[in-house]
């Protein structure tokens, strides 16, 4: 069976730098995203936060492997009890005074098949509200811009 990563891109009418922002400070990840108090972009640090489903919450553990300023970031993403690892990566290019976002989500096929929380398709459903949905109603809609 083959491997291949989940590759989602989405291209957002605001500016690089905005869009960067909203990817690697917390308080602006939180907006959109995950609350997580512990983030900080330096290579090395771990991170943690908890998300899932309402009657079962999954301690995600994260630490960060690769940062580009305005280009990339990188974090490896596992389960707490649970085996498996993966890698998340935001590639961003500019697009005039828009961006093009790129998100890789490679080694999903790691985590244990007989949990159906960590399938693939609900990592698809999942990153497809995130960037589609979340992060460009987060980035589009005004506040973001306003607060710019």
């Amino acid at each position: 069976m083959e491997h291949k990563p989940l590759i989602l891109e989405q291209e957002f009418n605001a500016p690089i730098e905005l869009v960067w922002r909203a990817l690697t400070e917390k308080e602006l990840m939180k907006k959109w995203y995950f609350d997580i108090p512990d983030f900080e972009l330096k290579v090395g640090l771990k991170f943690h936060f908890e998300g899932g489903r309402e009657d079962r919450c999954y301690v995600h553990e994260c630490e960060i492997l690769e940062v580009i300023p305005l280009e990339k970031l990188k974090y490896s993403w596992k389960y707490q009890g649970y085996s498996g690892l993966s890698f998340v990566t935001f590639e961003l290019f500019p697009l005039g005074s828009k961006t093009k976002l790129k998100l890789t989500h490679e080694g999903i096929d790691s985590f244990p098949r007989s949990n159906p929380d960590l399938v693939r398709d609900n990592f698809v459903g999942g990153w497809k509200y995130l960037i589609h949905e979340s992060l460009k109603e987060y980035l589009e809609n005004g506040k973001a811009l306003r607060n710019w």
